[in-house]
C-alpha cells in the first residue's frame, strides 16, 4: 500500500520538477495529487525567471502553487531577505508562515517570518535582526518596520502578492506602490488572485514585465462538494431561523458571513446570550482577540464563526460543514471565496444563503453566473425544534445528580407539595414549563412567503436595515436557550482600525518599464 502511495505521489508532485526534500512532506501531510493551479503554476515558477499571474479561487492551493517554488529557489548560504509575500490579513499571513514553515521542513534552515499589525512591533524588530530569507507581511505593518529600517529589500529576488483583488478592495493600493519602490527593479513579481480587476491591471502593466498568464476556474466555478440551497425569511426572523438550523444539526461547525462589523458583532452577541457556542471575527477585534477567537475555534470549543469577508480571508479549518449568508454578497466572487471554506479536504458541506421572499431573482442571477442549483429548503418548523429540545432537557433531567447540593428539610417540602400529583401528571407540569421557556408558538413557521410586487414586503427593505445583515432591531422571541453546559464571553472590544477606501489608482512612484537582468 506505501508503495503505491509513492508511486502516485511520484507520478504526480514529482513530474512538477520539484526536490526529494519537498516530495518528502508533501508525503507525509497527505499530498496526493495536485490542484490545478499547483499543476499548471509549479513548473513555470521552478523553470522561468519570469513575472507571473496566477488567477484562481480561494481554497484551490495557492499558497503551495507559489510557495514550494519559492522555498525550491531561496538559497540559505545568502544572509538577506530573498523572498518577499503580501498578504491582505494578518490571519492569511500567518497561514501562509505556517504552511512554509511546514513545507521547508527537510530542507537547509529557511527562515520564515509573518509581521503584520495588532502585534508588538519591538518583538518583530528584533526578529529581524536575524536573517530572514522570507517574509510574509500585511503592507501597512512592513511599511512601518521599512521606515524604521528594520527591513530592507535591496536584495530582494521574489514578490508575491497573494489575494491581491483584496488587498486593493481593502485600500491599499498607495501602500504597494509604496513598497514596490523600495524593491529592486530586477526582481521578479508573482501575483496571484481570484479576480482581475481594473485596478490589477494596472498594477501588472505598471509593475510587471511580458509576465505569463495561467487561469483555473475562470468562471467562478464552484466547488462540486458544496450542496446549494436557500430559506425565504423575513430579516426580523433571520437569527431564529439560524437558531433552529443549529439545534437541528447538533454536529453542525461553520461560518456566518455578515455584511459589516457591527452585524457581526450583534448577531455573536445575541447567539451567546442564548448559550449557543459562537463568537465573531471582525476588525475591531485586536489581534490577541482575534487569535484567541481562532484558536477556540479551531479546538472545535467554538462551533459557530460570525464573520465578515475581510475578516475571513485565512481562515483555513478542513471540517467545516455549513457557511451561511445572512445576506448574499454583491460580488459573485464572494459568494464562492465564502461557500469555499467548507468542503475542503474532499469532505461535503452545504452552503444556506437567507434572502426575502422578494429576492428569488438573485438566487436565480447566482445560478446563472456559477453553473449551479441552488435549492430552496424550508426553515425547520417551531414544534421540530421543541421537540428536539425537549428531549435534550429530559436527557439532561435524568442525568442530573440527585445527591450534589440537595438540601434534605428543602427536599421533604417539595416533597410533601407534590405527594397528591401523579407521575404522569408532574412530568406533563414540566414538560409544559419547559416548553413556555421556548416561547415557540404562533411564530412557529419562520418562512417567507411575500411574492415579488407584495407590498407587505417593504418590511424587508425597510426596517432591516444594511443589507438584511442581522445587526440593529431583532425580534428576541422563538430562540430560546441552548442546552450547552458553558457559556462563551464576548470580547468584542479592542482597537478599531480605521476603514480604508479602495480605490483604483495611487500615485506613480516608479517611472517607466523596467527592464530586469536575466539570471
Amino acid at each position: 500500500m506505501q508503495l503505491i502511495k509513492e508511486l502516485h505521489l511520484l507520478t504526480s508532485f514529482k513530474k512538477l520538477g520539484l526536490s526529494k526534500n519537498i516530495l518528502k512532506v508533501l508525503e507525509e501531510l497527505g499530498f496526493e495529487k495536485p490542484t490545478e493551479i499547483q499543476e499548471q503554476s509549479i513548473p513555470t515558477l521552478l523553470a522561468e525567471d519570469t513575472d507571473f499571474i496566477g488567477l484562481a479561487q480561494t481554497g484551490t492551493g495557492k499558497t503551495a502553487a507559489f510557495g514550494l517554488p519559492l522555498l525550491e529557489r531561496i538559497d540559505t548560504s545568502i544572509n538577506a531577505t530573498q523572498g518577499l509575500i503580501l498578504a491582505p490579513t494578518r490571519e492569511l499571513g500567518k497561514q501562509i508562515a505556517e504552511q512554509l514553515k511546514i513545507f521547508s521542513k527537510y530542507k537547509d534552515k529557511v527562515n520564515v517570518l509573518p509581521v503584520y499589525g495588532g502585534a508588538n512591533i519591538s518583538e518583530q524588530i528584533r526578529a529581524l535582526k536575524k536573517t530572514q530569507h522570507v517574509i510574509i507581511a500585511t503592507p501597512g505593518r512592513l511599511i512601518d518596520l521599512i521606515k524604521r529600517k528594520a527591513v530592507k529589500l535591496n536584495e530582494l529576488e521574489y514578490l508575491i502578492l497573494d489575494e491581491a483583488d483584496e488587498m486593493l478592495n481593502m485600500g491599499f493600493k498607495e501602500e504597494i506602490d509604496k513598497i514596490l519602490s523600495y524593491a529592486p527593479e530586477e526582481k521578479i513579481t508573482w501575483l496571484f488572485s481570484a479576480t482581475m480587476p481594473s485596478a490589477i491591471k494596472k498594477i501588472v502593466k505598471k509593475y510587471m514585465d511580458d509576465p505569463l498568464e495561467v487561469k483555473v476556474n475562470s468562471k467562478n466555478e464552484v466547488n462540486k462538494d458544496i450542496e446549494h440551497q436557500y430559506i425565504a425569511v423575513k430579516t426580523k426572523d433571520k437569527e431564529n431561523a439560524l437558531c433552529r438550523f443549529l439545534d437541528l444539526n447538533e454536529d453542525l461547525r461553520g461560518v456566518v458571513f455578515c455584511r459589516t462589523k457591527r452585524d457581526t458583532q450583534d448577531l455573536a452577541t445575541s447567539l451567546l446570550a442564548k448559550n449557543y457556542k459562537a463568537d465573531a471575527l471582525h476588525g475591531d477585534l485586536s489581534q490577541a482577540q482575534r487569535d484567541r477567537v481562532m484558536k477556540r475555534f479551531r479546538k472545535d470549543n467554538i462551533k459557530l464563526l460570525i464573520a465578515t469577508d475581510v475578516a475571513a480571508r485565512g481562515i483555513d479549518v478542513n471540517d467545516l460543514t455549513h457557511v451561511f449568508h445572512f445576506s448574499l454578497p454583491d460580488d459573485n466572487a464572494y459568494y464562492t471565496h465564502r461557500s469555499g471554506r467548507t468542503a475542503r479536504a474532499g469532505k461535503k458541506g452545504i452552503s444556506i444563503s437567507f434572502i426575502n421572499g422578494r429576492e428569488g431573482y438573485k438566487i436565480k442571477r447566482l445560478e446563472q453566473a456559477l453553473g449551479i442549483e441552488i435549492k430552496k429548503v424550508l426553515i425547520p418548523d417551531g414544534k421540530d425544534i421543541a421537540s428536539i429540545r425537549i428531549r435534550t432537557w429530559a436527557q439532561e433531567l435524568k442525568q442530573e445528580n440527585k445527591e450534589s447540593r440537595t438540601d434534605d428539610e428543602l427536599l421533604g417540602e417539595v416533597i410533601e407539595i407534590f405527594k397528591d400529583v401523579s407521575k404522569n401528571d408532574l412530568i406533563t407540569k414540566l414538560v409544559n414549563l419547559e416548553l413556555k421557556k421556548l416561547n415557540i408558538g404562533t411564530d412557529s413557521d419562520l418562512n417567507d412567503t411575500t411574492k415579488p410586487g407584495d407590498r407587505s414586503s417593504r418590511e424587508s427593505r425597510g426596517r432591516g436595515g444594511r443589507g438584511g445583515g442581522g445587526g440593529g432591531r431583532r425580534d428576541r422571541r422563538g430562540g430560546g436557550s441552548r442546552n450547552f453546559s458553558k457559556k462563551g464571553k464576548a470580547g468584542f472590544s479592542g482597537r478599531r482600525r480605521k476603514d480604508k477606501k479602495a480605490e483604483s489608482g495611487g500615485s506613480d512612484n516608479i517611472g517607466g518599464r523596467r527592464s530586469r537582468k536575466k539570471k
